[in-house]
């Protein structure tokens, strides 16, 4: 590495979340002193709000860190991120969301991880927390994952599809992308639109072209939910928008007439989250729910879109 140039880049993407970014931008000054120099780059995907002049304020810089403010127009985080590559002189590029509160170790432990294992990517520990309300009886446990929640257990090598690292809380090595290609543009939240799926889809591209992915538990983020923002539409959205994006996808250029199978899936999504709710409540179908609705966006996909 030259000695002029940062050894991480971290990568903030925001959008219009001026209230939430506020708070993330003051965490940044508990960060433990790291061995070699990082900088901090934001990217401004098109805020409307009071986010320009938010980051315009020099008062949250990092004592002696580099900053760097970018503003992409494109709206969409895949944009976002991928103006972050083209942006980042680090070795390794780190990237976290603007609802986030980072460990005051979790830079020093991704350096640390970076330095003795050089992988191609790496993923850390995200823990949820509920910063302004009491958790609602329906959101169980198996549903925090939907919420950025991710705990892969000790450290290790991640060579498996169901061990994915999430946008919130991964690093990779800059040179990568020369060979897995950019972030999705397809994929990722674009402004008020309730999109996912990139973070997974770039983790897979990786498995794809042998890259070598990390985790790294000791590089803990934790997710700030704003509780009363928590509706059951945020993740019955959240799996209809995925099924009609992977519908569009599965089809591609072939008939709009969905095979026969996905009907019969369907009707069995939609059958399972029906009987759950009548016999057990709404507390206890959101589960079965969400599968219902990612199976009628995947039968609309196929139908209405073209991949």
């Amino acid at each position: 590495m030259h000695p002029s140039l940062p050894f991480i880049t971290v990568a903030l993407c925001t959008h219009n979340h001026a209230d939430r970014l506020e708070r993330t931008l003051k965490t940044l000054a508990e960060l433990h002193p790291t061995e070699q120099p990082w900088e901090m780059l934001v990217i401004d995907n098109g805020s409307t709000d009071g986010t320009p002049l938010l980051l315009a304020d020099n008062g949250w810089h990092p004592a002696g860190i580099a900053v760097r403010v970018v503003r992409e127009e494109r709206l969409g985080l895949s944009n976002a991120r991928n103006r972050a590559l083209r942006e980042a002189r680090g070795e390794y590029l780190l990237f976290m969301d603007d609802d986030e509160t980072p460990d005051p170790d979790w830079l020093c432990a991704y350096e640390r991880a970076m330095q003795e294992w050089r992988p191609d990517a790496l993923g850390g520990r995200i823990e949820v927390f509920f910063e302004d309300g009491v958790r609602p009886p329906w959101l169980q446990d198996e549903l925090l994952g939907f919420l950025g929640k991710l705990d892969h257990g000790a450290a290790r090598w991640l060579d498996a599809p169901g061990t994915p690292i999430f946008g919130g809380n991964f690093a990779f090595r800059r040179s990568v992308f020369g060979t897995i290609g950019d972030f999705d543009a397809r994929l990722g939240r674009m402004g008020k639109a309730n999109i996912g799926g990139e973070d997974t889809e770039i983790y897979r591209r990786l498995l794809a072209h042998g890259c070598r992915v990390r985790w790294v538990p000791e590089a803990i983020i934790h997710h700030r939910i704003q509780t009363p923002k928590l509706r059951r539409g945020y993740f019955l959205d959240l799996h209809f928008r995925q099924g009609r994006s992977e519908g569009a996808a599965k089809r591609g250029s072939g008939r709009r007439i969905p095979p026969p199978y996905l009907f019969a899936q369907w009707l069995r999504a939609v059958g399972r989250a029906v009987g759950r709710r009548l016999g057990s409540g709404a507390d206890q179908s959101l589960r079965l729910e969400m599968n219902a609705a990612y199976f009628c966006g995947f039968l609309l996909g196929w139908i209405r879109d073209r991949g």
